[in-house]
């Protein structure tokens, strides 16, 4: 087995022993990523002479010294491109400054290596709406990583690098983790600084690993969550080992199964693995227990009112003028602007800013987005409710396995319906996880556990369970 494709804790044990270098990870990383993701398309841009030069100096004394770590490209690295999958800023934007997420990875001896790619802003499920590239499935090529984080889970599951950061703001961690046969967790809201990530939903992004193990998505957690003044959101509270208490079992938890998650339109082999997976945990002494989430068919139409109105905000900031690329000859100011947006926009993006703009305007604010407000808070009350009564709840990650590249083409809302089982949880502002199980038909498929806000230490123990099934 090649180095990349080996867990963080193998690596670390074996750096630790001297056994190997970081040296030997990095130039292994570096060979699988030339070799083979010209078919796949997992990386942007990587820059393996300074990793290289990082892997020398490593401090392997550090819980991550000298393990490399792939970024999705909308996360700050200093002295590194951030193109975000957009036209807008390929080769037009260098970052100037590393987000907290990446200081945070130094000091714990990491090395940040390469920019995955993703959908454009963060604004899919396919990874299709890159304006930069398309990446394969390296589970199943010719069929879609998910997304928007899909280059992240596509460089890990592919075998290029141990680990990777990605960013969730609808289910962009865990459904491309699902569909490519990886571990994927999206911490709590506050749980991560969102300082340099560039924002899509403010009130809904989340930043998170993608890894092979459990252990090893607790170890990034280790690394990555805290307070940071620079984030007004994110939460000043106890930061516990992750890693401690993983193979405690789930004997005495109560698991909650909502029936919401398990009606029509789901495939009935996904049904099928999720219902085993949950009998399993309860032999090994859960107790599972049916609760009602009720809010559940409103969240669709509540994200994508709220998750626009925000995207609409948040990319005002592109124009032209500050950074990025612009239109050459532009008649007057308001050309400049509009011409700017126009060519360095993709459909998608366009579509959201549309949208969010029109529900963020005058006579329709209060009809749109006040209402979609006050939906997000039942549907939050919703998670509460069922917290009361369980320790962790169970659902499928997607309604099916990872979709044919274009099946979705032209159809939207067919791409919007895939984070039905997801986007609930960001809403909410608690914490999730994608864990592997038996394929269907050659394709991965996840178990997605929901905790309770900074629950992340027990949804890492029932993910742990389920992952040595």
């Amino acid at each position: 087995m090649s180095l990349a494709a080996q867990s963080l804790s193998s690596l670390r044990r074996q750096l630790t022993a001297g056994e190997i270098s970081s040296r030997d990870i990095i130039e292994d990383a570096v060979s699988q990523i030339s070799a083979r993701d010209g078919e796949i398309g997992a990386f942007i841009s990587s820059e393996s002479k300074t990793a290289l030069t990082e892997a020398d100096e490593a401090d392997l004394s550090l819980p991550l010294g000298g393990l490399p770590i792939a970024i999705k490209d909308n996360i700050n690295v200093q002295g590194s491109p951030c193109t975000c999958g957009s036209k807008f800023l390929s080769g037009a934007y260098t970052s100037p400054y590393d987000a907290t997420v990446i200081k945070n990875l130094r000091a714990a001896g990491a090395i940040p290596f390469g920019r995955t790619n993703l959908d454009e802003f963060a604004m899919g499920s396919s990874t299709e709406n890159s304006g930069i590239q398309l990446t394969q499935n390296p589970a199943a090529p010719g069929h879609i990583p998910g997304g928007s984080s899909g280059g992240s889970a596509a460089a890990v599951a592919g075998n290029f690098i141990p680990a990777a950061l990605g960013s969730d703001t609808g289910g962009s961690i865990r459904q491309p983790a699902s569909h490519c046969g990886v571990v994927g967790l999206k911490p709590s809201y506050g749980r991560v600084s969102r300082y340099g990530l560039v924002a899509f939903g403010s009130s809904l992004d989340q930043i998170g690993p993608l890894t092979h193990t459990v252990e090893d998505a607790a170890l990034l957690l280790n690394a990555i969550a805290g307070v940071d003044p620079r984030d007004s959101t994110s939460l000043d509270a106890e930061i516990p080992d992750y890693t401690e208490g993983l193979d405690q079992g789930v004997a005495g938890m109560k698991l909650g199964l909502p029936k919401e998650y398990f009606t029509h339109g789901i495939d009935s082999q996904v049904r099928e693995r999720v219902e085993s997976a949950a009998k399993a945990l309860e032999a090994q002494g859960a107790e599972l227990v049916e609760i009602s989430l009720p809010h559940t068919e409103y969240a669709i139409a509540t994200y994508y009112i709220i998750a626009p109105a925000e995207a609409s905000s948040n990319l005002s900031r592109f124009d032209g003028v500050r950074y990025g690329n612009r239109t050459e000859n532009p008649k007057d100011m308001l050309s400049l602007y509009t011409d700017s947006r126009e060519a360095g926009f993709g459909s998608e993006v366009k579509r959201r800013i549309i949208l969010g703009t029109y529900v963020l305007s005058s006579g329709y604010h209060d009809a749109y987005y006040l209402r979609a407000l006050k939906v997000r808070t039942l549907i939050k009350k919703d998670f509460v409710q069922a917290f009361e009564k369980v320790d962790a709840i169970l659902t499928p990650v997607a309604p099916d396995a990872a979709p044919k590249m274009g099946a979705a083409s032209g159809d939207p809302l067919k791409h919007y319906l895939a984070d039905i089982f997801t986007i609930s949880a960001n809403l909410a502002g608690n914490c999730g996880i994608s864990v592997p199980l038996e394929p269907v038909d050659g394709l991965p498929v996840g178990l997605q556990i929901l905790g309770p806000h900074l629950g992340e230490q027990t949804i890492l123990r029932c993910a742990r369970a389920v992952e040595v099934l």
